[in-house]
């Protein structure tokens, strides 16, 4: 059966014969395995709408057991992250998160494109893209279902003295619930989140990636929030030590 769908390459495999096979976030099938022979050299229509960073429509070729990719074409393509070192490890970074998240063959149109807004969010800003990475991620959260619990105490349900942030118990805590807890809970993974984190956070989620172009975290605020969001992402989703995550610059 012949189908197209728009996507973006996650990931690109080297096989013998000079194929490929390619992790394709598809916004029609979701995450999907597509093997192809275009060739990665030349600038054909079909070659240019592979490359990293690329929103592309794709024509393929679908079995009861996998994908071919038989050719593409450019939607949109973000190249000048491509031309920034910086720009081009957060996409990838974001890319590589993103395939950890999102399972085979299970469709995320919201996900697709909260993506497509963050490429091109990245494309345009000129500093602060660890404040940009941590938006998506905490928006990815929400969408996935795994989003902290902010607006209320995780253990009661108090919606006042939210003043500390319990990774294992998945967000907020009243002070009375805390001291309950210290006892059973591992300090590391407890914040004290009195100087905005919260706030950030739902800022954050309360608005469209696209409105969050200018905003840029200060030093202090940006470290401690994505060193929160790294325990976070790594105790709930068990994503931890992505590849491209030590090559990143802030």
């Amino acid at each position: 059966m012949y189908t197209d769908t728009e996507g973006i390459v996650l990931k690109n495999i080297k096989m013998s014969g000079g194929r490929k096979m390619l992790v394709l976030f598809s916004l029609k099938y979701g995450k999907i395995s597509a093997a192809t022979n275009i060739n990665e050299k030349g600038r054909s229509k079909s070659t240019l709408a592979l490359r990293p960073f690329t929103y592309s429509r794709f024509e393929l070729y679908k079995n009861r057991d996998y994908y071919n990719i038989n050719s593409a074409e450019v939607i949109k393509s973000f190249y000048k992250i491509g031309e920034d070192v910086d720009k081009y490890m957060y996409a990838s970074y974001i890319l590589e998160f993103t395939d950890k998240i999102i399972s085979e063959n299970e469709r995320a149109p919201q996900l697709f494109n909260l993506l497509i807004d963050y490429l091109a969010a990245l494309e345009k800003r000129s500093k602060k893209y660890a404040t940009l990475a941590l938006a998506y991620q905490i928006k990815a959260l929400l969408l996935s279902g795994c989003a902290p619990e902010i607006k209320k105490c995780v253990c009661c349900g108090n919606s006042n003295d939210l003043n500390w942030f319990v990774i294992s118990e998945g967000g907020t805590v009243c002070g009375e619930c805390l001291n309950k807890l210290k006892s059973n809970v591992n300090e590391t993974l407890i914040y004290d989140v009195n100087f905005g984190i919260i706030e950030v956070i739902n800022y954050i989620l309360s608005n469209p990636l696209k409105n969050l172009e200018n905003l840029a975290l200060n030093d202090k605020t940006q470290e401690k929030l994505k060193k929160i969001m790294h325990q976070y992402i790594a105790y709930h989703l068990d994503i931890k030590d992505l590849k491209s995550e030590s090559f990143l610059m802030e």
